[in-house]
């Protein structure tokens, strides 16, 4: 078991991690966590536990799982907005054929204001990069 075990453990939180430094290789045969360092995944920032000292081969690790951890996120959140595409589908599909006047009168308002603001930041952000894109092609 201990060979299957990483050196280092990343106990996920919100805006980062929780690093430990795993050791398998003691008396009572039993697995220890000592606890190096907290990293920010927002900001990139590495702190290290107490008064320990972290070497240049953590510090690397640490960055490495940071960007692999920044990637990871972002991908998720593609991810989560093309599912939001599905249930918008979904829940057009709903209200067509299966909703009752009781059940849209209970969503009605509060999904047209969210439609109306997704659409409001959609077309301005689209505007925004078609006017950036002609400023570009502008500069060529």
């Amino acid at each position: 078991m201990a060979g299957d075990l990483p050196d280092y453990y990343f106990r996920i939180r919100e805006n980062g991690a929780v690093v430990f430094k795993v050791d398998t290789e003691n008396r009572q045969r039993r697995i220890d966590m000592e606890e190096i360092a907290t990293v920010n995944v927002k900001n990139g920032n590495i702190k290290p536990h107490g008064d320990r000292a972290l070497t240049g081969a953590e510090i690397a690790l640490i960055r490495d799982w940071t960007q692999a951890r920044v990637a990871l996120l972002a991908r998720r959140d593609i991810d989560d907005i093309h599912r939001a595409v599905d249930y918008l589908n979904t829940t057009t599909q709903w209200v067509q054929a299966r909703a009752s006047d009781d059940q849209l009168e209970e969503v009605t308002d509060a999904l047209l204001m969210a439609m109306h603001d997704l659409r409001s930041v959609l077309v301005r952000k689209k505007a925004e990069r078609l006017l950036k894109a002609a400023g570009d092609e502008d500069e060529e």
